[in-house]
């Protein structure tokens, strides 16, 4: 396959107002999406976005770009990336576009896009986009520039949806703190578990463009522990900057990942009869988790990081739950994508019927001791790649075999090199992990 030249793991990401996070570039990539999407037509195209400051100048910018190439556009507003896909496919456009950096600082953004099925771009789209974003611009296709109003019932619109994926989920009684990251949740989640008759303490609800992310959210859950704690909840449920993923925090104050959840969707469907397929995973997936599935008899498989393949080895092999430790939950019986909201509502229905709290419900997930190292390098892939690199691997590979596992990948999003190590002994996969990070640095002072 060609290599694409702007789109990564999950869209196109960088610092706002850098290369390609540029109007200008913006309005070229609006005109190119609107021309690829038109197919003769005049396309829709649904445009959302998160809270950072800059979405309103990456907006205006590829509106323009869109009208330009003949499309017609509707502006949603601030809404999660989830919501965006539902949206496209329910008002029947023919793409939809998300403006957001998802987990990153404020100072990054970025564009993620659906198809009319409210999924993931294929790769052969992606670098039409790309092919188009070098042409020479002409007229719009259809004779016709495209004309943009706004969707002012998008959030309830969206909310009705969340409702009706968890048809018999009750939480009166229910004392649950949200985290909504100052992100693009803080004005439909606290509305959505409300209504389902909990008492709501919402914080991270409070944008200002620059504060999404900052210190709060699925990426940060010190707040939120603290406020769990602080009010006796129940529970407490975070999401991120753009809502597509979900961490929650029991009782006491413990951390309950994405493997966990997986773990408490997967064992109330199995116990019910009705889980299809095999759960997917990643290659950072908690080793416990494939044992825990493996001691219910569920068949446990891995693909690439990255929400997009775990929806694409779901599909290939007729599954429906997937996912990752960060909180991306894919319930492909309920949702096209990850939805951080939905998922929280599928824990606590999974919950209700159980009859447990979360942390008896992930206590049959026994997790392996697990250590990650970040090293921030560039060109991580051809470095990784590099004999002595791995040549280092396969000795941590030895070491561990029938006893743990270990991942070396270069990150998707970001200029890093990932050095994943689980095992029983927290020192020796430090120490392994420490030895293989030690190898990646060496090989990039080489390259240097």
């Amino acid at each position: 396959m060609t290599e694409k030249k702007y789109f990564g793991t999950d869209g196109i990401r960088g610092r706002a107002s850098e290369h390609p996070i540029t109007p200008e570039f913006m309005v070229r990539l609006g005109r190119a999406i609107g021309r690829v999407f038109a197919d003769g037509e005049r396309p829709i195209v649904l445009i959302g976005k998160d809270t950072r400051i800059s979405g309103y100048m990456l907006e205006s910018a590829l509106e323009a770009g869109l009208l330009a190439a003949g499309a017609d556009v509707r502006l949603l507003g601030p809404m999660p990336t989830p919501a965006v896909a539902h949206l496209t496919r329910a008002l029947g456009a023919n793409a939809g576009i998300v403006i957001s950096a998802s987990h990153n600082p404020y100072y990054d953004n970025g564009i993620k896009l659906f198809s009319a099925q409210g999924e993931k771009l294929d790769d052969d789209v992606e670098l039409a986009i790309e092919r188009e974003l070098d042409a020479v611009p002409g007229p719009p296709p259809n004779g016709r520039i495209g004309k943009a109003v706004r969707v002012d019932d998008a959030a309830q619109r969206y909310l009705a949806f969340c409702l009706g994926t968890a048809p018999g989920l009750d939480l009166r009684g229910r004392k649950i703190v949200l985290d909504c990251a100052n992100g693009a949740t803080y004005h439909v989640a606290p509305k959505l578990f409300g209504d389902l008759g909990a008492d709501v303490a919402a914080i991270g609800v409070e944008p200002d463009g620059m504060n999404i992310n900052a210190s709060c959210g699925a990426t940060d859950l010190r707040a939120l522990q603290a406020s769990v704690r602080e009010m006796n909840a129940d529970l407490g449920i975070a999401f991120d900057g753009d809502g597509d993923r979900v961490q929650m925090i029991d009782a006491a104050g413990g951390i309950v990942d994405g493997d966990d959840l997986l773990y408490i969707l997967a064992l109330d469907r199995h116990r019910r009869g009705e889980l299809t397929g095999p759960i997917v995973g990643t290659l950072m997936t908690n080793y416990g988790l494939e044992r825990a599935l493996a001691d219910l008899g569920v068949e446990f498989l891995r693909a690439d990081v990255g929400d997009r393949y775990v929806l694409q080895l779901l599909k290939q092999r007729g599954g429906v739950l997937g996912g990752e430790a960060s909180g991306h939950l894919l319930c492909m019986d309920r949702v096209s994508t990850g939805d951080g909201m939905v998922a929280a509502l599928l824990v606590l229905d999974a919950l209700q019927r159980l009859g447990m709290n979360l942390a008896e419900a992930r206590s049959g997930l026994q997790r392996a001791k697990q250590t990650t190292v970040n090293i921030p390098v560039a060109g991580g892939a051809a470095l990784v790649a590099r004999a002595d690199v791995q040549r280092a691997l396969a000795r941590v590979r030895d070491t561990l075999r029938g006893r743990g596992r270990v991942v070396l990948r270069p990150s998707g999003t970001e200029p890093l090199v990932r050095v994943t190590v689980e095992g029983e002994s927290a020192t020796e996969i430090d120490a392994l992990a420490r030895a293989l990070a030690d190898a990646v640095r060496s090989a990039s002072a080489q390259a240097a």
